[in-house]
């Protein structure tokens, strides 16, 4: 992730609505990565979606389209 500059978009508890919301940006070419911050042994924490700057105004109105 180091190699460009990535930026939090949306955060999750929620596995299979942060797939989701990532299938959704590929489907518009929207390149995303998946950050898994959930703790294994409690269950807590989230899983956050991140995309590139350029990409940040295309993603959120995409996402704020969706109703989950």
């Amino acid at each position: 992730m180091a190699d460009q500059d990535w930026v939090k978009i949306y955060g999750t508890s929620k596995e299979y609505e942060i797939e989701m919301l990532r299938g959704m940006l590929l489907e518009y070419e929207i390149e995303s990565v998946v950050m898994n911050k959930k703790d294994s042994a409690y269950l807590f924490g989230d899983f956050e979606l991140y995309v590139t700057r350029e990409n940040i105004m295309k993603a959120k109105t995409l996402i704020e389209g969706v109703d989950l």
